[in-house]
């Protein structure tokens, strides 16, 4: 097994990391080129894989930390509690984990498609009519993903207060989610992960 590299030792060491380190590791992890069809539809000259970024642990630990700055921020600025974190799954279950784990909220997991058997829920967790809830993104281009995991918690009596993602790539999801009456906000842009397309 090799040892990690000092930014990596620096994460899991618990030793605080910039911005530009975390923006650094997430670039080096998960940023691809060449040519791929993303969920909206459109090419793309390179693609971002959450899951080379959201299954290793000395990129989620500094994100922990910087998505409890994010809520934090948010709470106080509407002046609210906020009582749930959420997730969509896949790629946001880890990332809403570890954003519950560093801020002690409770998290809730939407399914893609609501299961047919056992409890047959499309939410996993518990929610209460009313909690204000932020939601958690891994990568958002137009937010429709985000959108659609909005209004199934919405449709549960979710009060959601914004829609953090880790990266913007800046094509069209602020204006989408915004428009929908939900702030936006991102832990990173494609141009602070280095993208030039």
């Amino acid at each position: 097994m090799t040892s990690p590299a000092p930014a990596h030792h620096a994460a899991l060491s618990g030793t605080p990391m910039t911005r530009a380190q975390v923006a650094q590791l997430i670039a080096d992890a998960c940023v691809l080129r060449g040519t791929f069809t993303l969920r909206s539809g459109r090419v793309s000259n390179y693609y971002v894989d959450k899951y080379l970024f959201s299954t290793r642990p000395e990129v989620l630990v500094p994100l922990g930390t910087l998505f409890a700055h994010e809520i934090r921020r948010i709470a106080h600025e509407a002046g609210v509690t906020i009582q749930r974190l959420a997730g969509a799954e896949l790629g946001g279950i880890p990332l809403v984990t570890v954003a519950s784990m560093a801020t002690g909220l409770p998290a809730v997991f939407v399914r893609n498609a609501k299961k047919d058997y056992g409890t047959a829920k499309r939410l996993e967790g518990r929610l209460n009519q009313g909690d204000h809830v932020i939601f958690i993104e891994d990568v958002a281009t137009t937010g429709g993903q985000a959108l659609e995991a909005v209004k199934v918690l919405q449709d549960e009596g979710a009060r959601v207060l914004a829609v953090i993602a880790t990266i913007d790539r800046q094509e069209g999801a602020r204006e989408s989610v915004t428009a929908a009456g939900v702030r936006f906000e991102a832990l990173f842009t494609k141009a602070e992960l280095g993208i030039v397309e």
